[in-house]
C-alpha cells in the first residue's frame, strides 16, 4: 500500500486496480444529506440494500469500511493466534498481511501460472490439514482476473466443512463479470464467508461501502468486533451508498463501456518484442491483467517504462511473483491505449 499510495502514479497510469471514479453529479436523484443518523449495528436501509443485492437476509450482512476492513474483520472474527490459514498463491498482498498480523500460521496453495491461474480443488486438497481453520480465495482472482467456478468452490467448501474450517471469498471484482454474473459464493454453504464493496467495479471507493456476508451468529460477533475500529460510520456515506444501490445497474454499465473498450485494446496488443515478450492468461472479464515478462528483469523493465515512457504498472513482487507485473483497466480508454502502446515500445514492438 505505501507503494500504491506514493509511487504508482504516472502520466499513463496502468497501476490501477478498479474502474474510474463515478462522479456524484451523474447520480440520479442524489439524497438529502444529514451529518448524523442511526448509530446502531447497521443502518437499516443500507443493510436491506446490500441484502437485496446479494439475495440474503439482512441479519447476515455486516457493513464495513471497504473490502480491506471487511477482510480484516472477517479474519479477526474467525482466527486465533496460531490458527492455520490456507491462502492462494499468487495472492493480494493485504490478505497475507492481515492473516500474519493476526498471528495466524499461513500456508499456501498454488494457482499455477502454467494452468492459467485457475482455482483447482486438488491444490487445496494437497494443502489442507485437520488444523486448517480458514481458506482464503479471491474471485475474480487478484491479480489475474480468472473466474472460479461454483463447482470448484463447492468442492473446496466440502473440504473445509470436513475439517471444521471456513472459506473466505473476496468478491470485490466479481461484478465485473457483466453477463451471467455469478451469485455470491455465500449461498453455496454455511462454511462460506464473503467480502465485497462498491469500490473496484463501481468506482465508488470514496463511500467506503464494504460488507461481509456471514451466518447471523458470526455476523453479530463481527459487529461487536468492529466496535474496536469504527463505532459510528459516516452517515453521509451511508445515505449516498443507499442512493447508489438504487442506481447500481446504471453505475455498472457506465463503467462497463470503458472496461470493454480497454479489454479490446488489450486483446489486440502486440506483446512480442525482439528480445522481450509478455504472456498472460486470456480472461473474459475483469479490470486487471497479470503479465509474465520473458527475457528480462521486471524491476528494470518497469523502471525504464516509468522514466522513459511515463507509464506505470504494479510490480509482481507485491504478489510474490517477481517475474510478473499487473496492469489495470476501466479508468480512461485513451490513457490505456497510449499506455499499452508505450509498453509495446518498451518491449521493442515498434512505434
Amino acid at each position: 500500500m505505501p507503494w500504491a499510495k506514493t509511487q504508482s502514479k504516472a502520466r499513463f497510469n496502468l497501476a490501477t486496480s478498479g474502474v474510474g471514479s463515478f462522479p456524484l453529479a451523474e447520480l440520479p436523484h442524489p439524497p438529502t444529506l444529514e451529518i448524523n443518523g442511526d448509530s446502531g449495528y447497521g443502518y437499516a436501509p443500507l443493510q436491506q440494500a446490500i441484502a437485496r443485492k446479494c439475495g440474503v437476509d439482512p441479519d447476515c450482512v455486516v457493513a464495513a469500511a471497504g473490502t480491506s476492513m471487511a477482510n480484516h474483520l472477517a479474519m479477526a472474527a474467525l482466527l486465533e493466534p496460531g490458527d492455520e490459514v490456507l491462502i492462494e498463491h499468487p495472492a493480494y498482498e493485504l490478505m497475507v498481511s492481515a492473516a500474519l498480523f493476526l498471528g495466524a500460521e499461513v500456508k499456501r496453495f498454488r494457482r499455477a501460472e502454467e494452468h492459467g491461474y485457475v482455482l483447482e480443488a486438488a491444490a487445496v486438497a494437497r494443502a489442507i490439514t485437520p488444523k486448517t481453520k480458514l481458506i482464503v480465495i479471491t474471485n475474480l482472482h487478484n491479480p489475474s482476473s480468472v473466474l472460479a467456478s461454483d463447482s470448484v468452490l463447492r468442492e473446496i467448501g466440502e473440504m473445509a466443512r470436513g475439517v471444521g474450517a471456513h472459506v473466505l471469498v473476496d468478491e470485490v471484482y466479481l461484478d465485473a463479470v457483466y453477463e451471467n454474473t455469478p451469485r455470491t459464493a455465500y449461498l453455496l454453504g454455511d462454511e462460506f464467508v464473503v467480502t465485497n464493496s462498491l469500490t473496484k467495479v463501481y468506482g465508488l471507493s470514496g463511500l467506503r461501502c464494504g460488507w461481509i456476508l456471514a451466518q447471523p451468529d458470526l455476523a453479530r460477533a463481527m459487529w461487536r468486533l468492529n466496535d474496536l475500529f469504527g463505532v459510528i460510520p459516516a452517515h453521509p456515506a451511508e445515505l449516498l451508498s443507499v442512493a447508489a444501490f438504487e442506481q447500481l445497474d446504471f453505475i455498472r454499465e457506465r463503467a462497463r463501456k470503458v472496461v470493454d473498450a480497454d479489454r479490446a485494446i488489450l486483446g489486440a496488443a502486440n506483446m512480442q518484442g525482439s528480445s522481450l515478450a509478455l504472456s498472460a492468461p486470456r480472461t473474459a472479464w475483469g479490470t486487471t491483467a497479470f503479465f509474465h515478462l520473458h527475457g528480462g528483469n521486471v524491476e528494470a523493465f518497469l523502471a525504464r517504462l516509468r522514466t522513459e515512457y511515463e507509464t506505470s504498472a504494479v510490480p509482481g513482487r507485491f504478489f510474490e511473483m517477481p517475474d510478473c507485473f499487473r496492469i489495470g483497466m476501466g479508468v480512461n480508454t485513451e490513457m490505456f491505449r497510449e499506455g499499452m502502446r508505450r509498453i509495446g515500445l518498451a518491449l521493442g514492438c515498434g512505434t
